[in-house]
């Protein structure tokens, strides 16, 4: 298995109605790196046997993550959802593990899924607070919990390499999935009245060049709940999707268009660490935004 594929996603205008870039300014125009993961579901270790037999692995991860760091100082590190569960090693830590490893990495930013509820709402509030040194974006999902406006925020903004980039978060609806104990105190939205009021916010308060979703609602929703594509399709003025949920691979990023034209990237990478996403982010002088996918192996 190659331990890197290059693909080329394609290019489109930043809802401001910038002109799109020629390819061969990338070289000279502001370049942005956002690595992502997701579902990665407490896989500490690589897989021993089975299908995966030799991939995965934290340290792995974070070797890959460290080599990039060192070529491309203007990374970001995000991840969307589902830390907990999966090995034993969330038996025995209770996520805290999980929490303190992706501080060491510095994580930048991660959403929440259905699976960080499996010990409670109120246990992942107080671990990612003891050992989340990053904050968490959950936009549809509202805690009562004391101390979660601490870590949980609406959404975030970054100002890497001179660009503001806006991040916000969505989570999946608890029905047929999470026990109503678990997630007591927690309050779901429909996300896509909330996606619209994100946008709004991250492109027209907040004047982000690029604005990211942390979706954890699936690829193509969940029980009838709309997912990624649907999203894209509803909401304009969303540039880039990184999902989870679903486990889906993508090979190559989906490409949306919505009614006013706006072309949106949906990004997933299969789940449990086997693969790092790296999403490279041109903005050419000419005006505009390429951007460029790669997928590493993590492993052999």
């Amino acid at each position: 298995m190659m331990k890197r594929r290059d693909f080329l996603a394609s290019t489109a205008a930043c809802a401001a109605g910038m002109g799109v870039g020629h390819l061969a300014e990338a070289a000279s125009s502001k370049h942005i790196t956002i690595l992502h993961t997701n579902d990665t579901h407490s896989r500490i270790d690589p897989f021993s046997r089975g299908r995966y037999k030799g991939l995965g692995g934290v340290a792995r991860r974070a070797s890959l993550i460290n080599k990039v760091r060192t070529q491309q100082p203007h990374t970001l590190l995000v991840d969307a959802g589902d830390i907990f569960q999966g090995t034993p090693y969330f038996n025995a830590f209770r996520g805290t593990l999980e929490l303190r490893l992706m501080s060491q990495m510095k994580y930048d930013v991660a959403t929440i899924g259905n699976h960080d509820f499996d010990l409670g709402a109120d246990w992942f509030v107080e671990a990612a607070g003891k050992f989340a040194n990053f904050p968490f974006v959950s936009s549809n999902l509202f805690f009562a919990q004391k101390g979660a406006d601490k870590i949980i925020h609406p959404y975030l903004t970054k100002t890497v390499a001179g660009k503001k980039i806006g991040f916000f978060g969505l989570g999946i609806a608890f029905k047929g999935l999470v026990e109503a104990r678990l997630h007591r105190g927690v309050k779901h939205v429909e996300p896509i009245s909330v996606a619209r009021r994100m946008v709004n916010i991250l492109r027209k308060q907040e004047k982000c060049d690029v604005v990211v979703l942390l979706s954890h609602i699936g690829y193509r929703g969940f029980h009838g709940q709309p997912g990624d594509v649907d999203l894209a399709k509803k909401v304009p003025g969303i540039d880039l999707i990184i999902g989870g949920h679903t486990h889906t691979f993508l090979h190559k990023p989906t490409l949306i268009t919505s009614s006013t034209g706006h072309v949106t990237w949906i990004f997933q990478v299969g789940h449990s660490g086997i693969y790092l996403g790296q999403i490279d982010l041109h903005f050419p002088a000419s005006g505009g935004l390429q951007v460029k996918q790669q997928v590493h192996t993590v492993g052999h």
